[in-house]
C-alpha cells in the first residue's frame, strides 16, 4: 500500500506536469492506452475465457462512470495544487458512501450520518469557497470525486459476480475507447521526452492500482486504507519541490477530517461484512 501511494502521487505529478504543454484530456488518452500495455501480462495470464464478464452492461456503466471522473480528474489536476487536489480525493470514499444508500438502499445509521456529516465539513474547509484564495477549479475535482464515489458502488457490485482481474482489465480497455472521441478534440503528438513520461505516467497508474488491490486483498481494508494518508505527504512534497506550491494550514486540517470520517466508514463497512461471514 505504501508503494502504492508513492506511485500514485507520482504519476499526479506527472500529469500536472505534462498538462503544461498538453491538453489534460490529451494526457488522459495516453494514460489510458499505456496503462492498457502494462496490463497486458494480466491479459495473458488470465486468457480470453479470464474475461468473459457476467454482467456487462454493469461495466459498461462503471466504464461510463469512470472516464467523466478521469476527464474532470486530469482537468482539475492541470489547473489545482496537488496538495488541494489530493486532500479533496480523499472525499471518494464519503461520496461511494453516500451513493451505496441511494443507489443499494444500505441502511444510514446515526454514525454514517455523523461521519459523512463530518466529511463534507472536511470538503469545505479545504474548499475555502467564501476566500479570496478560492480556486473555482476544485469543484472539477469535487465532481470527479463523485462520480468516483458511484464508480466505487458500481464496482461493489461487480465484485459479487467478476474476478478483480477482469474488472481491471476491462475497465482499462473501456478507458482508452471512451477517452480517444475527447483527446481527439484537442490532439497533438508528443516528442520523445513527454512520450517517455506519458508512458511512465500509465505504468504508474496501472503498477499503483495493483499494489492497492494486492494489499487490501492481503490484509485488513482498515489497516490497509490508512496508509492511504501519506498520497497528502508526497502530493506535498512533489507540489513544494516541482511545482513551487505554497503550503495552507486549512488544506492539512480538512484532509485530516476528511480521511478521518472516511477511514471510519471504511472500518464499520468491514466490521459489518466480518459479523454477516459470522
Amino acid at each position: 500500500m505504501m508503494m502504492a501511494t508513492i506511485l500514485l502521487s507520482s504519476m499526479h505529478g506527472l500529469v500536472r506536469y505534462l498538462a503544461e504543454d498538453m491538453h489534460p484530456f490529451v494526457v488522459a488518452f495516453y494514460r489510458n492506452i499505456f496503462g492498457l500495455i502494462t496490463a497486458l501480462p494480466l491479459i495473458l495470464k488470465i486468457g480470453i475465457s479470464g474475461l468473459r464478464m457476467k454482467r456487462p452492461g454493469l461495466m459498461f456503466l462503471r466504464s461510463v462512470i469512470g472516464i467523466f471522473a478521469m476527464l474532470l480528474w486530469f482537468y482539475g489536476l492541470s489547473r489545482v495544487p496537488t496538495t488541494e487536489a489530493t486532500a479533496l480525493s480523499f472525499s471518494a470514499a464519503i461520496f461511494a458512501a453516500i451513493s451505496a444508500v441511494v443507489v443499494l438502499g444500505e441502511k444510514i445509521n446515526l454514525r454514517r450520518t455523523v461521519a459523512i456529516v463530518g466529511g463534507l465539513i472536511g470538503v469545505m474547509v479545504v474548499l475555502q469557497p467564501s476566500s479570496d484564495s478560492f480556486n473555482p477549479y476544485m469543484w472539477l475535482i469535487i465532481i470527479a470525486c463523485v462520480f468516483w464515489g458511484l464508480s466505487m458502488t458500481t464496482v461493489k457490485i461487480l465484485t459479487r459476480t467478476e474476478s478483480t482481474i477482469s474488472i481491471v482489465v476491462w475497465m482499462s480497455l473501456y478507458l482508452v475507447v471512451f477517452s480517444l472521441p475527447p483527446a481527439l478534440m484537442y490532439w497533438q503528438w508528443p516528442d520523445w521526452e513527454h512520450l517517455f513520461l506519458l508512458a511512465l505516467m500509465g505504468a504508474f497508474a496501472t503498477l499503483g492500482h495493483l499494489c492497492m488491490t494486492r494489499a487490501v486483498s492481503l490484509a485488513d481494508i482498515t489497516s490497509v486504507m490508512s496508509i492511504d494518508f501519506m498520497r497528502l505527504i508526497w502530493a506535498a512534497l512533489i507540489g513544494v519541490f516541482f511545482f513551487k506550491d505554497a503550503f495552507y494550514l486549512h488544506t492539512w486540517i480538512g484532509a485530516l477530517i476528511i480521511f478521518v470520517t472516511g477511514l471510519y466508514i471504511i472500518f464499520r463497512e468491514s466490521k459489518v461484512k466480518t459479523k454477516r461471514k459470522i
